[in-house]
């Protein structure tokens, strides 16, 4: 039922409330709502929070939008894990509408009396509920209440008096709540900061210390052992998780070969997403990656690198996994009685079995949230799950859910390249963080509609992880860009995502595809070992690592660029030129702001003037401020309108902090 003051319309609630908004501990995230009433009373209104631990936290007032009449808004910061709740309050203001009548009236000389007898009054009434010890407060409230009676002064003077910035904060801070109507409680989930923040790596463990016979070319795999070696070099670029695609035993029928061919050697490897074989399937480890012992090692080694171990979740099974012998009503049987591969034409996966949720969804159930929990038992809190969007949504609220209720902390990832409202139902029913269309975002109005999107569109329902490129996704940018391009995708996903992340070779500039038109990378390392020199790459200096570490290191000094709900779009004279900026409180009350201009085009310079919401930036429009760049080290003078060059074959972007007014 609709309260005595309205309020309708309240953000963010996913699913009519049903399922909690998506929130981090210690990330503000904003509540609106419609407030209105009959007539032409002031009303106000605010948000109460309710901790996990059923605590009421104190409220934060909302504040009436600028362009949109009637709504309101407040941002409102979880301060600890866990389950939240959120209320609107609104009531009617008694103290506003004498403020606004009386400054209406008495410059007029109507009703001045009853304009003084009644806002002292008011006032009265704010001084018997103020605290016993707050004596500047009851100073104040003493000396407009004695302006009010004092008839000998002019009336001006007296109605200053009782309307001075001071007298007006006081009656905001107690108000005078009449009428009052309470929209919520709705809910909130703050996870922790990693389901929000944080670089990710991938790579092949198998690639990771695989040699190359000189002679016969006959490659030798990395194993877990080996591929620990190279984890400190991954924690120096800055990076916080390390993603590993499958690591288990991989399904020899049906196996492909190089650049996805169907007629494999004896020697090939096989794509590691075809799951399973005779030496087991999602519980088991690949004999020649190693043991449990040795995935142990390899946890217990990126933790001392500070870095989280986030593994593959694919559920799907090889024609050989051991599911197709015990358990065949798991897959789709055709009208020939043969079992259904995976297929996404013209694409087609011959070499892997879907799991087919409608038959025995119990025991798929149960035998999925096994295999979970024994990865969580060897370290594993990161899940960066294949193609959620081809299984049940209803499947991932279960799973999830039984998940978060024993180990909140344990994050979900989804790779899901698909419809935008299947995206955000799987970011609603509990995944922490989605793939994007980032990596096919490339012109700057793109770019613009897709930046905010993620952060002030759909924030509540899903929190995304800009990957520069993946095993399977090289787009054409990469492709023909040359160097700047790779410089040039690093920053936007870096600077523009609080989670961001790169497939191994990034930083050695690969770029080859298999054919002309397609994204896939020439000689795939979804379906071969590829061996990389990386020690002579950073010899001769053929790497982009000092220029991601340099990435990673921003990030990690600006808490502005840990957010996702902070991103204001600027404005350039050039359609090649994007502008967005991020800013955001310190520990210590002082403002971080980065502003970020890129050059999109990777073959040209580009100079023009860009132009910046200065109150975005925490500036008044007239100021001038001086700008440092992060990556050459330079500072100039800026202001709301300043010039820009960018030459992508030198630094095709500036990320500039802001210093002091000048």
């Amino acid at each position: 039922m609709v309260g005595r003051i309205p309020v309708m319309d309240v953000t963010p609630l996913v699913d009519r409330g049903r399922l909690p908004a998506k929130a981090t501990a210690g990330e503000p995230f904003p509540v609106t709502a419609k407030v209105f009433r009959e007539g032409h009373d002031k009303l106000a209104a605010e948000v109460v929070t309710i901790g996990p631990d059923g605590r009421r936290r104190d409220p934060v007032r909302m504040e009436p939008d600028a362009w949109v009449p009637d709504l309101y808004r407040a941002w409102v910061t979880p301060d600890t894990e866990g389950a939240w709740q959120f209320e609107v309050q609104a009531w009617s203001d008694p103290l506003a509408t004498w403020a606004h009548n009386a400054g209406i009236k008495v410059p007029a000389g109507v009703d001045v009396e009853l304009m003084f007898t009644e806002g002292r009054l008011l006032l009265q009434q704010v001084q018997k509920r103020l605290p016993r010890k707050d004596d500047a407060c009851r100073a104040l409230v003493k000396a407009a209440l004695e302006a009010a009676r004092d008839t000998k002064r002019p009336d001006e003077a007296r109605l200053a008096a009782m309307l001075s910035p001071e007298v007006r904060a006081l009656m905001r801070k107690h108000p005078i709540r009449e009428l009052v109507s309470v929209e919520g409680p709705f809910p909130a989930y703050a996870d922790r900061a990693r389901a929000l923040y944080g670089s990710w790596y991938e790579f092949f463990p198998r690639s990771e210390g695989a040699t190359r016979d000189p002679e016969t070319g006959a490659v030798t795999s990395g194993t877990l052992r080996t591929a620990a070696e190279r984890l400190p070099a991954v924690a120096a670029m800055g990076f916080d998780v390390i993603y590993l695609p499958p690591i288990h035993p991989i399904g020899e029928v049906n196996r492909k070969g190089p650049n996805n061919t169907l007629t494999p050697g004896p020697d090939d490897t096989g794509s590691p997403w075809a799951i399973g074989s005779k030496d087991g399937g999602h519980d088991a480890i690949h004999p020649d990656l190693g043991g449990f012992d040795d995935f142990d090692a390899f946890v217990a080694r990126a933790r001392e690198e500070g870095l989280e171990v986030a593994l593959d979740l694919a559920l799907q099974a090889a024609p050989d996994h051991p599911w197709v012998t015990s358990h065949p009503e798991w897959f789709t049987t055709r009208a020939d009685g043969t079992i259904a591969y995976a297929e996404n034409p013209p694409k087609k996966y011959q070499d892997i079995y879907p799991v087919n949720f409608d038959n025995d969804p119990e025991g798929i159930r149960a035998e999925v949230l096994r295999i979970v929990r024994l990865w969580m038992s060897h370290g594993v809190r990161i899940f960066r799950v294949d193609n959620p969007h081809t299984k049940p949504v209803e499947f991932w609220e279960w799973l999830l859910g039984e998940v978060r209720r024993t180990d909140p902390d344990v994050v979900f990832l989804s790779e899901a390249f698909t419809r935008p409202a299947m995206m955000h139902a799987l970011g609603a029913v509990g995944f922490h963080q989605s793939y994007t269309y980032f990596t096919w975002r490339t012109a700057r109005h793109e770019l613009e509609d897709y930046l905010r999107e993620v952060s002030s569109q759909s924030d509540h329902l899903m929190r995304p992880n800009f990957f520069v490129n993946t095993p399977d996704i090289l787009h054409a940018f990469l492709q023909y860009g040359g160097p700047p391009a790779f410089k040039i995708r690093a920053v936007l996903a870096s600077m523009g995502s609080p989670s961001w992340g790169v497939y191994a070779g990034y930083e050695l500039y690969e770029h080859v595809a298999v054919r002309p038109g397609s994204e896939e990378y020439l000689d795939s390392e979804k379906y071969q070992i590829r061996v990389r020199d990386w020690a002579e790459a950073e010899a001769s200096g053929r790497t982009l690592a000092p220029y991601l570490t340099r990435l990673n290191e921003m990030r990690r000094a600006h808490p502005a660029l840990q957010l996702l709900r902070n991103l204001t779009i600027h404005s350039s004279d050039d359609d090649s030129v994007l502008v967005f900026s991020k800013r955001a409180r310190r520990d210590d009350g002082s403002d971080d702001v980065v502003i970020v201009v890129v050059n999109l085009d990777p073959h040209g310079t580009r100079e023009t003037t860009v132009h910046l919401d200065m109150p975005a930036l925490g500036l008044d429009w007239q100021d001038s401020f001086v700008v440092h760049d992060e990556i050459t080290g330079q500072s100039w003078t800026w202001h709301e309108h300043s010039y820009v060059r960018l030459d992508p074959h030198v630094e095709p972007a500036h990320v500039l902090t802001v210093r002091r007014h000048t």
